[in-house]
């Protein structure tokens, strides 16, 4: 599976690798060839650490392959996200009771002013933590960027949404 990590973060232009180590807090660096040694090291998970939320229109072909690499990279278990239509009721959207915490991603401008109710294009909303816009009292941050149809075969783009995933993973982390 870590070689597999290693050919999605290829695949989607990321050539170097950045994680803290809680521990220390020093800075390591890896590239994805070596991946596999540091992920080996780590145990698995069985109960969620977060869930995270998409909103947008589906993917299809290309941008459904490169979702899926997303959520690979991730590591993601199947538990631990869910598509959601931006058009969908949201104050029916909940925070889990217990306790897990939750991040929202939303593809595109028009989800993104769907679920927040921002009328900000989408490159003033980006690299900004946003709120899920339920009516209720729950503060669900979300993430703005860019859709994945317009991100696939486009490197500089790919690395736009890698910044959006590692801002929605230091809110989970930090939150």
């Amino acid at each position: 599976m870590s070689n597999l990590h290693a050919s999605y973060l290829k695949e989607m232009g990321i050539t170097e690798w950045v994680t803290r180590d809680p521990v220390s807090n020093e800075a390591r660096t890896t590239t994805p060839e070596s991946t596999q040694q540091n992920s080996e090291s780590q145990p698995e998970e069985f109960s969620p650490r977060a869930y995270w939320w998409f909103f947008g229109s589906k993917p299809q072909g290309q941008a459904q392959l490169l979702f899926q690499n997303l959520i690979r990279v991730l590591g993601l278990s199947s538990r631990e996200w869910s598509w959601k239509i931006p058009g969908e009721d949201l104050s029916k959207l909940r925070l889990p009771e217990d306790g897990t915490p939750v991040v929202a991603l939303a593809f595109g401008s028009s989800a993104v002013q769907k679920v927040t109710g921002e009328r900000d294009p989408l490159s003033q909303l980006r690299e900004t933590i946003l709120a899920l816009n339920t009516g209720n009292d729950d503060e669900i941050p979300v993430i703005a960027t860019q859709d994945l149809a317009q991100v696939v075969g486009k490197p500089k783009e790919k690395a736009l949404l890698w910044q959006d995933l590692l801002l929605a993973k230091s809110v989970l982390q930090n939150g």
